[in-house]
């Protein structure tokens, strides 16, 4: 009897349930992301969602509200797509997706991002198993932030933030400010 070939061991990294992940196109330096395999779709939490046309493509102006990590940020982006996604009670909305660099650790890949209102959950930002799958990382649900912060930020963060980047994909901070008074300007 022959014995059967068996594929080569492959390295895989092994991220926790939560780690740090950086957004450097939404000038998001530190997140705390929960790792979430049974969420198909990656999420972030964004408000005040609104949609407009420039160059002849759909964007869409939103602001991811201020935590721990980050300041409220208000954010232009290219829509990649509208789909409709199962929220926590498993009731289909129509999200808007945005596709994104994403930084953990040592890796960086693109992955599509759903907005959605996450001001009732946990954490601000669920990484889906697609944005996971193919890319060599096992998940271990019982630790967390094993990857330590993400690495190449500082190279990614280079960009002034009243320009805006040649890549098509890139997003834009968008610049705002208040008075005393709370007033936007």
């Amino acid at each position: 009897m022959k014995a059967e070939k068996r594929p080569a061991p492959t390295k895989f990294d092994t991220v926790g349930w939560r780690e740090l992940v950086a957004l450097p196109e939404l000038n998001i330096r530190a997140m705390r992301a929960k790792i979430d395999t049974g969420a198909r779709t990656s999420a972030i939490h964004a408000v005040d969602q609104k949609v407009f046309e420039k160059d002849g493509q759909d964007w869409v102006r939103f602001r991811v509200p201020a935590s721990k990590s980050h300041k409220s940020l208000y954010i232009e982006a290219p829509i990649h797509d509208r789909r409709a996604i199962k929220n926590t009670s498993g009731i289909p909305q129509t999200r808007i997706i945005i596709e994104v660099l994403m930084l953990i650790g040592h890796h960086k890949w693109h992955i599509e991002l759903s907005l959605a209102d996450r001001e009732n959950m946990g954490f601000d930002m669920i990484l889906g198993r697609t944005a996971i799958r193919r890319r060599k990382v096992l998940v271990n649900p019982g630790r967390s932030f094993l990857m330590g912060p993400p690495k190449y930020v500082d190279e990614h963060f280079d960009l002034s933030p009243t320009t805006h980047p040649t890549e098509e994909r890139t997003m834009a901070p968008v610049q705002t400010r208040k008075d005393k008074k709370g007033t936007e300007r």
